[in-house]
């Protein structure tokens, strides 16, 4: 299923790992991922989630606090995917794996996609009968054409490439932040609190066949909501007192707010 990041053409497996037509190599780790980001497409030297934010989610995930959005995703695909043939799906921005691991069916080849090197490592070792790689959702390591479906919850793609690899009539399935989402640790940090601007995606290629929200509340204890503010980007805003204030409470009640989208590819 893959193809070389360096010159596009097809990657032929074998027992170390991945290799072209042009040579080029690709090793499988011992954790069984393969690392498809040659360096000169990183951007940075250690791009993604940093550990200690994938320790925090990781943590917070097994909780069951997101289960409900795990089992959205998993219903939704299960009714606008085609199940009269082997299927083919591409987790992107897969994380640790979370949302991967739910998509596993016995007729469908699973793949999770992450630029978080330590990320991958973690669900391959985790998910072994799950292909996972280290790759960018704006350069997608797949054949034109060769995936079923892409499931993107809050990962950054480039539409041409979720267009290019998807088949005629494959499926995007998408989940970004809702207009609450998480609202009240913006009012533990900023003192004029702006609900998420809910913009409508250009996706030129494809057809909304369904959008819908799915909103719940949560009460959670103090390292919950501090392992839920690690691994959002309003960490990089909280001080040291918002920090405290969440360490020291009994519970924190926040909401949950999503917005999902299914899209046809034409």
């Amino acid at each position: 299923m893959y193809i070389c990041p360096l010159c596009q053409s097809p990657l032929i497996a074998d027992r170390q790992g991945y290799e072209c037509h042009q040579r080029h190599r690709f090793d499988r780790a011992k954790e069984g991922y393969v690392n498809l980001l040659p360096v000169q497409h990183k951007g940075s030297k250690d791009p993604g989630d940093s550990p200690q934010m994938l320790q925090a989610r990781r943590q917070f995930l097994d909780e069951g606090h997101y289960q409900p959005l795990r089992d959205k995703v998993s219903q939704l695909l299960e009714q606008y995917l085609p199940t009269d043939s082997l299927s083919t799906i591409v987790d992107l921005g897969c994380g640790e794996g979370y949302y991967t691991s739910a998509l596993v069916h016995q007729q469908r080849q699973v793949y999770g996609v992450d630029v978080a090197k330590y990320a991958v490592k973690a669900a391959a070792k985790r998910y072994p009968d799950i292909h996972f790689s280290v790759a960018s959702g704006y350069r997608l390591p797949f054949a034109s054409g060769s995936l079923s479906a892409i499931v993107r919850i809050y990962a950054p793609s480039k539409a041409e490439e979720l267009a290019r690899t998807l088949c005629s009539g494959g499926i995007l399935l998408t989940v970004t932040p809702a207009a609450r989402h998480l609202c009240q640790f913006k009012a533990l940090i900023y003192d004029d609190v702006q609900l998420h601007d809910e913009k409508d995606e250009a996706l030129n290629d494809f057809e909304c066949l369904l959008d819908t929200t799915l909103h719940y509340p949560l009460t959670l204890s103090a390292s919950s909501a501090t392992q839920l503010l690690q691994m959002t980007p309003f960490a990089w805003r909280a001080n040291q007192t918002v920090w405290q204030t969440l360490e020291n409470s009994d519970s924190f009640y926040c909401e949950t707010d999503f917005r999902i989208r299914v899209w046809r590819k034409l």
